[in-house]
């Protein structure tokens, strides 16, 4: 088996991070499977996740570690990681407690592109 071969079938988890050392993570609730949020995280954030049970990622803007709602009470309890095909893209199946947006928005997808409008969608 090759090595691509292994990543991609095998039973190791071997995360593949982007030459910024990020992965790409997609929280979705546990319930209802709508998608909360879109966020990265790198090695630390990870471990930190994993060894927590609470969502961990490295704020871009910021240059650190941050856990989702370390100022608003607002976290996110992983209940499961998935991860795909070549690793380097995870789905956290969360419980959030509280909106996951910094908006107050319940997702942080919570308008469409409607022409060259951006238009709220109504819960």
């Amino acid at each position: 088996m090759t090595e691509i071969d292994d990543r991609e079938q095998g039973t190791v988890f071997q995360p593949r991070f982007d030459a910024n050392g990020l992965l790409t993570a997609v929280a979705v609730d546990a319930d209802s499977r709508e998608i909360l949020m879109l966020a990265h995280m790198d090695a630390e954030a990870l471990a930190q996740t994993r060894a927590t049970g609470l969502a961990h990622f490295h704020s871009r803007s910021r240059g650190r570690l941050w856990m989702k709602g370390e100022t608003s009470g607002h976290v996110l309890r992983v209940e499961e990681i998935r991860v795909d095909c070549d690793q380097d893209a995870l789905v956290l199946v969360v419980r959030p407690a509280g909106p996951a947006c910094h908006t107050g928005a319940p997702s942080c997808f919570y308008r469409k592109l409607d022409g060259e409008s951006l238009t709220r969608i109504d819960d």
